[in-house]
């Protein structure tokens, strides 16, 4: 199957799901309906026809000062014809998508590290909760609004003192110096 015709098969099965279909240097962009990406996502890994069978990655970007403030993306490849296909969705602050870690094994991590950095959730995670933070961290890194300093710290969270010349007594041998 010729990997342009995936998204005007997508808008066939999905007509009111699916919100655009974009090709840009080589890549298929689709952008559907937050509610029905998991069923999207489930008829593009179970069709035989599409066999999309690989997720390479999902991710999140904050928009911050346009409505819907995310846009989540699914990286999609099929082993059986080697093509790739992007599916997008926009998402409110505060909405929430349906996992896909019952249909991909490697999206339970990928899921989780959006939660961490976004603060975006994933009704029906097996276990959802910070994977890169500690779990009494305050806020989410990666929106756009998260203070560059951090919350809570008065100084950058890492200081570097580099010296010119080892410090005066220094007993070292010739390799030390």
């Amino acid at each position: 199957m010729d990997r342009r015709a995936v998204g005007e098969l997508l808008k066939e099965k999905f007509p009111d799901a699916v919100q655009s279909v974009e090709e840009w240097r080589g890549e298929t962009t689709v952008t559907v309906d937050p509610g029905r990406i998991r069923n999207i996502l489930k008829h593009l890994r179970e069709t035989g026809t599409l066999f999309y069978d690989l997720l390479l990655d999902l991710t999140a970007v904050d928009l911050k000062n346009e409505a819907p403030r995310f846009l989540m993306a699914y990286l999609l490849y099929s082993t059986r014809f080697g093509h790739r296909l992007r599916i997008r969705a926009r998402l409110h602050d505060g909405e929430a998508l349906e996992t896909v870690s019952d249909i991909w094994k490697a999206s339970d991590w990928l899921e989780r590290e959006v939660f961490d950095m976004f603060g975006i959730r994933f009704n029906g995670h097996p276990d959802l909760r910070r994977i890169l933070l500690d779990e009494d961290f305050v806020g989410n890194p990666l929106k756009k609004d998260f203070p560059l300093k951090g919350t809570g710290y008065e100084r950058p969270f890492w200081s570097f003192v580099f010296q010119q010349k080892p410090p005066s007594g220094f007993q070292g041998n010739e390799t030390d110096a």
